[in-house]
Parts: C-alpha cells; structure tokens; sequence
C-alpha cells in the first residue's frame, strides 16, 4: 500500500507527501509564529508563519527540481519527488553515466537555492514591500542560502557527497569507489552530528537543540543504505551466469513423437516441470516450450515429433557463462521472462537461471540473512523478495 500521498505533478514528475510532512509543517509554522508575534500580533504572525513553512517547501520543490530536470536532461526517469520531515527527494531510475553528467546531477539542486537565495535577498531592495513581506523574504534568502551550504557538505545522502562521488570517480575512474568515500564522510559527519546534539542539548537544556542529533541520524542511516546499495551493486557485477546458474533441465530427443513426450515427460511428471532441451545428432536444437503443446491436435501427436515446436537457441532469450548477474537480471526483466538459458562459448546449454538461483548466489556471496523458503518462494512465483528489489539496483546500475 502507498504510505504517501500524491499531490499533482510538474514536468510530469509525481510528487508526494509524506506523512511526516505534517509535523514539520506544524512544527514550523509553530517556530516562524513565534518569531512574528512580537512584531505583527497573533493573527498575522501565525498566517504568516503558515505562509513561511509553506514557502520553504516550495524552495525543498524547486530544490529537487533542479535536480531531476538535470537527471533528465541526460535521458534518466525520475519516478517522483517526496516531501517529507528532513526535506525532500527525487527518486531516478539510474546513475549519471559518466563523474561529469554525475556532478552536473549533484550541484543542480545547491544553484537553484542559491539562486533562490539571491532573488529573495534582492526582491526587497528593489521592490517597495511591507514590513511584513521584507521580513519573509528576508528569513526564505537566509534559509535558502543554509539550504545550499548544508546541502554541500561532502558526504552522501547530501548533495556534496555526490559531488564527492563524481570527483572520486573522475580521479580513479571508479564509480564505486567514488561511493565508497562519499558514504564514509557520510557515517563520519552523521555520527559527529549526533554526539554534537545530544551534547549541546544536555548541556544548555535546550532540547530542540536535538534536531542536529536527528538530521546526523537521518544524514548516518541513508550513507548506511548507500554502502549496502554499493556492496549489492558491485556483487551484482562481480557474479557471473555460471556462478548462479543450476542444470535443472532435461535434455530430449528433436526426433521424438509429442505423443512419446508428452506420455514420458508432461504426464509422468509429478514435481515442478523443468526446462526441456532438445538435442540431434549430439547437438542442441533448441527449447521445447510445453504450453506449444495446446496448439497441435492431439490427434497428430504420433506424427510429429519435437522438432515442429523446437525454439532455436538463436532465437530465446540466452545469456554467456562469463555474463555479470547484473546484465542477467536486466535481461530477465526486459524479456519479462521466469528463466534465462546460459549457454557456452561452444553454443551449448550449460546451464539455467532464474531469479531465486541470482537471489541465492548473491546471498552466499554476502552471507545476507534471507531465509531458504524466501528463496524457494522467489523460485516458484518469479518475484524478488519485497525488500530485496534486485530488478530495481540492477537497472539503476546499468
């Protein structure tokens, strides 16, 4: 089910709110009252207060517009943008391909609150406005301003630990090492953030003090989530076809009657049917598809024989043993089929893959606690775990 709410689109990007936007919109409002009520009275100082956490939002929006229109610029899908209680985030559907397109994508989001920065700063100076407007404006330039400088320090999930990443990446050539050292400044200055609020708050008894303590943990959690997204990224290219793949399919004859198949194979079979392969002369032909079958009349069974519902190999979905587990999955995907076909340097069937053979190679290799019915079950209906969505890294890593 859909925890957040969608509000409208621009760009035809979604955007949705979550659920923890509400209490930072209290929250604010509450704040920016409070700052108003000595100058303006109640009433107008908790509209306006209103109005500020409304405002603010809009610069979080454009904030993340500037990142997304810039993603797509370079042919990337962004899938949303959410608004929730640290800010917001573009949810894209790949990586930049290249350190240059990947800066271009991390510092997009910091100009546009600079530059937000410098229209609400200067508005008041070239615009007769109340005082009221003056002191909005005023308060929107300031926090657009610490918007962008925040947003810049380099360590990941924020934006100066992506351009961290690109300039690591540009000097070594490698994207996940680029990674690597974004998401370690990003645990480095998350865990100094929470020692630094806790600290402050118990010595000056000023509890919202803690809000440091909450953004290093949001700011820790997220480059936790990056390095386990790394670790599974670079898993999914390190791991081949044969590394994964299982030889649980059966080899007939091309030259065998369907009546003879089916009497053999289809009727007698009392466990999950297998892949079928037919062989002449000592040489695969190709993949016998059972459900081929149905559009024969049973009553030429006993005339034809397998090789009239043959699929050559040159024709099915096929993968190479040396095949990274990345490049299977997305063609599994793109195929939307439950089993790829491994095939030799010599043109032969080695062997078979589907998604709970990847799962399972890819939780060996990481010693990762997803239990063996998981696993089956994977098997069996041709869906990745739910919170192990590998079509999904796969494909942002393509």
């Amino acid at each position: 089910m859909q925890a957040n709410w969608r509000i409208g689109s621009l760009f035809g990007i979604p955007f949705f709110l979550d659920p923890s936007w509400f209490f930072i919109l209290a929250f604010l409002t509450l704040v920016n009252a409070r700052n108003f009520t000595p100058s303006f009275g109640t009433t107008l100082a908790w509209s306006a207060g209103f109005v500020m956490a409304l405002l603010l939002f809009g610069s979080v929006v454009l904030h993340e517009l500037g990142h997304s229109l810039v993603a797509r610029s370079q042919g990337i899908t962004v899938n949303s943008i959410t608004l929730f209680v640290f800010g917001g985030i573009a949810s894209i559907e790949r990586e930049s391909k290249s350190p240059g397109e990947a800066f271009q994508v991390a510092i997009a989001g910091s100009a546009v609150s600079l530059i937000l920065f410098g229209l609400f700063y200067l508005i008041p100076q070239v615009l007769p406005l109340a005082d009221m407007g003056r002191v909005i404006l005023g308060d929107l330039a300031r926090i657009n301003l610490v918007i962008a400088l925040f947003n810049l320090i380099p360590g990941l999930p924020l934006d100066g630990g992506q351009v961290l990443k690109a300039a690591v990446w540009k000097l070594t050539g490698n994207r996940f090492q680029g990674v690597r050292w974004a998401t370690k400044t990003g645990k480095i200055l998350g865990g100094l953030a929470i020692a630094l609020g806790l600290g402050l708050a118990i010595q000056s008894q000023e509890w919202t003090i803690l809000w440091i303590a909450f953004i290093g943990g949001f700011i820790l959690r997220n480059a936790n989530a990056y390095d386990r997204l790394t670790t599974l990224q670079e898993t999914l290219l390190q791991l081949v076809a044969t590394d994964a793949m299982t030889r649980d399919f059966r080899v007939v004859d091309t030259n065998q009657t369907l009546r003879s198949f089916a009497d053999e194979y289809i009727l007698a079979e009392t466990q999950t049917p297998m892949p079928y392969y037919a062989t002449k002369e000592g040489r695969y032909r190709g993949l016998v598809v059972v459900e081929d079958l149905h559009f024969i009349e049973r009553s030429n069974w006993d005339t034809l024989t397998l090789e009239r519902i043959v699929h050559p190999l040159s024709e099915i979905a096929t993968v190479e043993e040396k095949t990274s587990l990345l490049d299977a999955i997305n063609t599994l995907e793109s195929c939307q089929l439950n089993r790829l076909t491994v095939v030799s340097p010599a043109g032969t069937v080695a062997g078979i893959i589907d998604r709970g053979d990847i799962v399972q190679a890819v939780v060996k290799k990481l010693n990762l606690p997803i239990p063996e019915d998981e696993i089956k079950r994977t098997k069996a209906e041709g869906r990745y775990p739910q919170k192990f969505q590998l079509q999904a890294i796969a494909r942002a890593s393509s």
